[in-house]
């Protein structure tokens, strides 16, 4: 095991390991507090840098004690926490790759990990309950300033002593278009190289509460999280069952003194359909979104209710995290109808590559971004056709050897080299011969009053015939709907092959656990529709 496994953050070795990066502010400000959370009896509860510190020390020694080699997985089964928190990073400290996953995974889809990443321990939360995993993964449950061992795990040979920056840190499992969870691996250089890139904003500074809302299997809590302790600020975990209350929500934000607030644009929805008195009582002072896109109606009402709060702009994807952050004009203009994702965070680069393999240097020009950074993923675990064809050779340098990220995004140029999002290749169809961006007919949809989210799919009939459909919510403000006046507004800037065949008006539009929109989900509705002649749930318009 690694020989300095146990030094402080503090020590003379480069921040270059995760571990070492998310304790640093122990040694300089070890009374300040790290997290702030909510306790089973809902006080408030605050952990030290000092605390998590001493906690983390306490979970490495006892992991230590299994005889685990360095770059075995350990599965981290737990909401975002302050003994999450330290769990994770006494598996940095010791080598260990851990493999964040949320207490509501389906048993399947968590068997289906099991199986791909083969991990020799799993550790879940006190408060979870997890029960006949396979005999060959040890089992324990953790809890502030407990460990419990259920099963050990078979002892391994220990060939390797120290870490480097280059080994795995942890793993993250998305979907993948196969059906089955994609592992995207990243590199301890790999973080940390995207924290220093991030801070260099200045998003948050040290005496910041960050209210973090993405569940510690989404990588954007990992940001929470770098960005908070990596600034000596403070990291506040939401309860998950205050996400889906927005009163309750906002009295979380307020009683813990939140200043800024980070997450899916969702997480802001009900809030500012229902309580916007409440929001605007609230002294935030920064809020970072990524994911989606946040509709333009309802930035500009965030806008008006936190006329203090800076908003920016993340953009990015778990196989680096994020690639840059721009903050969003106060006031938004009117004529605004895309937000610009600008350039990538410094140390990395955002190039547009054409469909013809050259640079795309023309305003208004689309590609395919290329991001070339020092934060890639090493590649997807166990899939090694896949990892090369999201790494590939550099388009700019192809003998070099340098491998760049063809992220699948699409973006415009704009004029001054700042790129405009529109949209994933993936959902890029064609309809009578047309090349299509689903994208750009859900930005115009959004333009009509009163609308809130809108999801756009293609999608066959039992007959076979291909047809345009969007499924959309409407804002508190009115529950009206008019079918021919929406496809007139669209008929103002859309091709008449754009226009949606089919609208139907959602209570809300199903979403991922990342809090994106679940297109599968939705699709999977309109198949059941189809096979019962039953209605879509919501209001056909």
């Amino acid at each position: 095991m690694a020989s300095n496994s146990h030094k402080p953050a503090h020590s003379t070795y480069p921040r270059e390991l995760l571990h070492e990066f998310l304790l640093a502010a122990a040694a300089t400000s070890p009374d300040r507090p790290a997290v702030v959370e909510a306790c089973p009896t809902g006080e408030l509860r605050t952990v030290t840098y000092r605390d998590l510190e001493q906690q983390v020390f306490g979970y490495a020694a006892e992991l230590n004690t299994l005889g685990l080699a360095m770059g075995d997985r350990v599965i981290v089964e737990s909401d975002n926490s302050a003994s999450a928190i330290a769990m994770i990073i006494a598996c940095s400290s010791l080598g260990l790759v851990f493999v964040p996953v949320s207490p509501q995974t389906p048993r399947k889809r968590l068997e289906a990990i099991i199986e791909a990443a083969v991990p020799v321990l799993h550790l879940r939360a006190a408060e979870g309950d997890r029960e006949d995993l396979p005999e060959s993964v040890g089992t324990g449950v953790f809890g502030p300033g407990t460990l419990e061992w259920h099963r050990r795990p078979v002892p391994r040979p220990r060939v390797r002593r120290e870490a480097v920056s280059g080994d795995p840190a942890y793993i993250i499992f998305t979907s993948g278009t196969t059906g089955r969870p994609k592992g995207v691996v990243m590199s301890h250089r790999g973080v940390t190289s995207f924290f220093r890139g991030m801070l260099y904003h200045g998003i948050v500074e040290a005496d910041s509460r960050v209210a973090s809302t993405a569940p510690l299997s989404f990588d954007f809590s990992l940001l929470d999280i770098g960005l908070a302790l990596g600034s000596g600020a403070t990291v506040v975990p939401v309860p998950r069952d205050r996400l889906h209350w927005p009163r309750r929500f906002v009295r979380f934000l307020r009683d813990a003194r939140v200043t800024h607030v980070n997450g899916a644009p969702s997480v802001w929805r009900t809030v500012l359909r229902h309580e916007p008195e409440l929001l605007a009582e609230l002294p935030v002072k920064g809020v970072l979104y990524s994911g989606e896109a946040f509709p333009l109606p309802e930035l500009r009402h965030l806008q008006e209710l936190l006329p203090q709060a800076r908003i920016v702009n993340c953009y990015g994807s778990t196989e680096s995290i994020a690639a840059s952050f721009t903050d969003v004009p106060r006031p938004l203009p009117e004529e605004t109808e895309l937000m610009s994702i600008g350039f990538a965070h410094p140390g990395a680069e955002m190039v547009l590559i054409g469909e013809d393999g050259e640079p795309v240097l023309e305003e208004g020009g689309m590609g395919e971004i290329h991001l070339r950074s020092p934060s890639l993923f090493l590649g997807y675990w166990g899939d090694q056709e896949a990892t090369d064809r999201a790494l590939v050779r550099d388009p700019l340098s192809p003998r070099s050897g340098q491998l760049v990220f063809r992220t699948g995004d699409l973006a415009r140029r704009g004029a001054h080299g700042e790129l405009y999002f529109a949209g994933r290749a993936d959902l890029q169809v064609k309809i009578q011969g047309n090349r299509v961006e689903l994208g750009e007919i859900e930005r115009k949809l959004l333009e009509f009053p009163h609308l809130a989210a809108a999801a756009v799919l293609l999608r066959e009939t039992p007959e076979g015939e291909p047809v345009l459909s969007a499924c959309v919510t409407m804002d508190s403000a009115s529950r009206a709907f008019d079918k021919a006046q929406l496809r007139a507004h669209c008929a103002e800037e859309l091709p008449e092959y754009m226009i949606p065949q089919e609208i139907h008006v959602l209570d809300k539009l199903p979403v991922t656990a990342n809090g994106k929109v679940d297109r599968k989900a939705l699709l999977e509705r309109f198949t059941e529709r189809d096979d019962e002649t039953a209605p879509l749930e919501g209001q056909p318009a």
